[in-house]
């Protein structure tokens, strides 16, 4: 198999896997992590390069023409959250992004929540 249709495949399998609902995730930087280094061990894999030949982690990213797993996540929450802002007030997602819990929180680090990074870069 060529090296586009190995990318084809990665990108209907592998990264289809790897999104799986990831509209509602809250990720740390450590899950940034490991689903950085699981996209790249797959285009390692596709490009048969190995760890002993050196190379970065962007330049195989580049030779693969894949982009970040992390931004297509972040593009794919921006375009959940656009849709729930369309749906009627009445819908349950739409409530449970406007929900405020009453009382008060834990002692401690607050938890980070969904709606905490929707501050997007892009």
């Amino acid at each position: 198999m060529n090296k586009v249709t190995k990318l084809r495949i990665h990108n209907f399998t592998a990264k289809a896997a790897l999104k799986f609902g990831s509209e509602a995730w809250v990720l740390k930087k450590r899950e940034e992590q490991r689903l950085e280094g699981t996209q790249i061990k797959f285009l390692r894999h596709l490009l048969g390069i190995t760890k002993w030949d050196k190379e970065k982690n962007q330049c195989i990213g580049e030779k693969a023409g894949a982009q970040n797993i992390l931004k297509e996540i972040k593009h794919y929450q921006k375009k959940w959250l656009q849709h729930v802002q369309r749906m009627y007030r009445n819908r349950l997602p739409r409530q449970a992004l406007r929900y405020r819990p009453e009382g008060r929180r834990n002692i401690g680090r607050p938890k980070k929540r969904w709606r905490d990074q929707l501050h997007f870069e892009d």
